[in-house]
């Protein structure tokens, strides 16, 4: 689409080589394995994946798997599209999306923004019911669900430099000017919490309203906010369980599970020698994440699931989304991600908060740079909530979209 006029959308559809899904399978059937340590028990994942997941899987990949009948089902379910847009401070970037529009009236329009190692696919169990929802009179959307460039069927960016600041001022031309949409909402988890306040920030007369089930902010100084860390200091005492929880949740994280954010913030590339050439090593470095982000204790994926999952990864070498955790560190910039969440938004925030989640602090931190005005507690849920849990999330984006709060941002 380099030639392509800018803003002009053209219809898509997945379709990988047969090449690409040939040579997959023989590498799949010549990986070599590592072997558990004996005294490491089944459900000890505190080394990294399972061998014995990651072969089942591999051996349903190469053996089982049919990609073209999801990707047949990707394609029917989703009204994806691609567009060429130049965005300020980059240049031209071409941007995948899905577009379901609602026939009720007064649908709002909701961009939906996915993380890593996710994809649009996230968005998949609760495009229908946010579109079409069973009683007329639960509000409708118009769902936007864009690709991050390089993930999924997302074309990578070419030049280095691309991280959520750009992907924001990217994903406002297409609401904007490609779509029309000069009023909207939006909902993210992992990167699409950030990339969705970044646009917040830049664009308030667009964005009118969040919501995120995910909110990587550190407590206020303790200079500003002493009562905030006289609270945090004896927070054996004043929170409540599930703040001690959230704190547990993220300490784990930083002590046990960031190590694969050190790496593909750093030297991406190295990483992605093995993990774009390997099936194997793509599989197991994904399937750990979905082990450890999620509830397992109350969703469990099914294998297609996180083979297509997978697959939108391994399409594009994986590579590309690993690179964008060294753009996005790298970005500079009032709304690049430090300072994006060391200063105050004031557009209206709505959260939903899972026990699982990795990174959901305690409120009085969120309060310091957030206009909170929703918030829902679940008792079953993580990271990735749309698909653990997508009547939940659904039921508080309904929710908290349909408020008078939102419906005076909406108007102002």
């Amino acid at each position: 689409m380099s030639d392509t006029a800018f803003n002009k959308p053209t219809s898509y559809s997945l379709h990988l080589d047969d090449e690409l899904l040939d040579s997959t399978k023989q590498k799949l059937r010549l990986a070599r394995y590592p072997k558990e340590q004996t005294d490491v028990g089944d459900d000890d994942w505190s080394q990294g994946a399972k061998v014995d997941v990651v072969k089942r899987l591999a051996d349903y990949w190469a053996n089982g798997y049919d990609w073209r009948a999801e990707e047949a089902r990707i394609n029917a379910e989703f009204n994806q599209f691609k567009v060429r847009v130049n965005i300020p401070g980059y240049g031209p970037q071409v941007l995948h999306y899905a577009h379901q529009t609602s026939s009720r009236p007064g649908a709002i329009p909701l961009l939906f923004v996915q993380g890593w190692p996710g994809s649009f696919l996230e968005a998949r169990k609760i495009i229908e019911p946010l579109t079409n929802p069973p009683d007329p009179s639960t509000q409708a959307f118009h769902v936007i669900v864009p690709s991050i460039p390089g993930f999924g069927p997302g074309d990578p960016p070419e030049k280095s430099g691309f991280g959520p600041m750009l992907t924001a001022r990217g994903f406002k031309i297409l609401m904007v000017e490609v779509l029309g949409y000069e009023r909207f909402v939006t909902q993210g988890g992992d990167w699409g919490t950030m990339i969705t306040r970044s646009m917040a920030l830049q664009f308030p007369q667009h964005v009118r309203a969040c919501h995120h089930n995910f909110f990587p902010c550190g407590p206020p100084p303790w200079y500003k906010a002493p009562f905030t860390m006289g609270r945090l200091l004896l927070s054996p005492y004043l929170y409540s369980h599930r703040e001690l929880d959230s704190l547990k949740n993220m300490q784990y994280y930083r002590n046990e599970q960031d190590g694969y954010l050190r790496v593909q913030s750093t030297r991406p590339q190295s990483l992605g020698f093995g993990l774009g050439d390997s099936p194997i090593g793509l599989l197991g470095w994904l399937v750990e994440k979905f082990h450890e982000w999620m509830d397992v204790a109350n969703y469990k994926m099914s294998d297609d699931e996180v083979l297509t999952f997978v697959m939108m990864h391994w399409m594009q070498g994986a590579t590309p989304g690993l690179r964008y955790y060294k753009m996005a560190f790298a970005e500079e910039g009032e709304f690049s991600i430090k300072p994006s969440f060391s200063r105050y938004l004031d557009t209206p925030v709505g959260l939903s908060h899972f026990p699982k989640e990795i990174m959901m602090p305690p409120y009085d931190w969120i309060a310091w740079v957030a206009n909170e005005q929703f918030r829902r507690e679940h008792d079953r849920g993580g990271h990735f909530a749309a698909v653990e849990c997508p009547e939940l999330l659904v039921q508080d984006l309904r929710e908290w979209f349909s408020s008078e709060v939102v419906a005076e941002a909406m108007q102002g």
